[in-house]
């Protein structure tokens, strides 16, 4: 199981509607709106770094109102 927080930016005004819409996505643990250089981080976990990426890229990245996203895979060191 591999985990990772998304970093999100939205457009002005979006981050709770995004948030929102991400939330419902197969995989997502958590979807919240925050204040700084982000406006929503998400906690998501998928079988594989593939599946991890494609779920990014055909799902989250769809969502209307984003503009940018930065993944970040959680290591155990």
């Amino acid at each position: 199981m591999v985990q990772a927080y998304i970093l999100i930016q939205t457009e002005v005004g979006k981050s709770s509607a995004v948030a929102e819409v991400i939330a419902k996505i197969p995989g997502v643990l958590l979807a919240e709106d925050v204040t700084g250089p982000y406006d929503v981080i998400v906690r998501a976990q998928a079988d594989t770094v593939d599946e991890l990426g494609r779920m990014v890229v055909a799902k989250v990245q769809q969502v209307d109102g984003i503009t940018r996203t930065l993944t970040c895979p959680v290591v155990h060191i």
